[in-house]
């Protein structure tokens, strides 16, 4: 999940709101993108969970509703059982209200869907846009793929870790590899550390 922004001075361009998700399960590279437009600079995704007045009742027209039922006719009637997002784009200013704002009104989405399903959550928010870069000690390489950091430099109470998945370029200048940070947010799957790490590395390669 991400949202776009106009260019600086264009106060008045609405903002992108995209939500990509799995479908023909268990064909998990196979995806599909829900994109809605909303207020201008407004970084919290505002069409999750959106119920309107039917002439049958209220009927949920979000994004989670969608991207729901293309999951569940392509995959043989089958509900996840198990949900992870992964957001991009928000600041560690903002963890608590993208918890409140965006994972409450998919959870809602989802009871609004069906109230006898309860699929569990795992919500990760993944930060490009910072200034820690990794390099090898005493060699002229930057790290090599798939390398973990989740202890010195991370939060001392927080689940976060940073990875580089993919190898820097093939002569390019010592620490220009930028890791992607990872915060894991709220975790009722209960992932290990090495098990969340071996999937999030995997995903990379899809």
């Amino acid at each position: 999940m991400d949202v776009s922004h106009g260019s600086p001075g264009r106060s008045d361009a609405p903002s992108i709101a995209a939500v990509v998700s799995s479908r023909s399960w268990p064909s998990i590279s196979c995806y599909r993108a829900a994109v809605w437009t909303q207020s201008p600079r407004v970084e919290m995704i505002q069409s999750l969970f959106k119920p309107v007045p039917s002439v049958t009742g209220n009927k949920d027209e979000g994004i989670i509703r969608e991207l729901i039922m293309d999951f569940y006719e392509t995959s043989k009637q089958r509900k996840p059982q198990q949900i992870i997002i992964f957001r991009d784009g928000v600041s560690e200013s903002q963890f608590i209200k993208v918890l409140n704002e965006e994972l409450v009104p998919i959870i809602e989405a989802c009871k609004y869907l069906d109230e006898k399903w309860s699929p569990k959550f795992t919500f990760i928010v993944a930060q490009k846009n910072h200034h820690t870069k990794f390099f090898k000690d005493n060699a002229p390489d930057n790290v090599p793929p798939g390398t973990v950091v989740d202890t010195q430099i991370c939060h001392p109470k927080n689940n976060d870790f940073y990875m580089c998945a993919h190898a820097g370029k093939i002569g390019s200048i010592i620490g220009t590899t930028r890791p992607t940070h990872y915060h894991v947010l709220h975790d009722e799957i209960g992932f290990s550390a090495d098990d969340l790490q071996e999937l999030v590395h995997s995903l990379s390669y899809v």
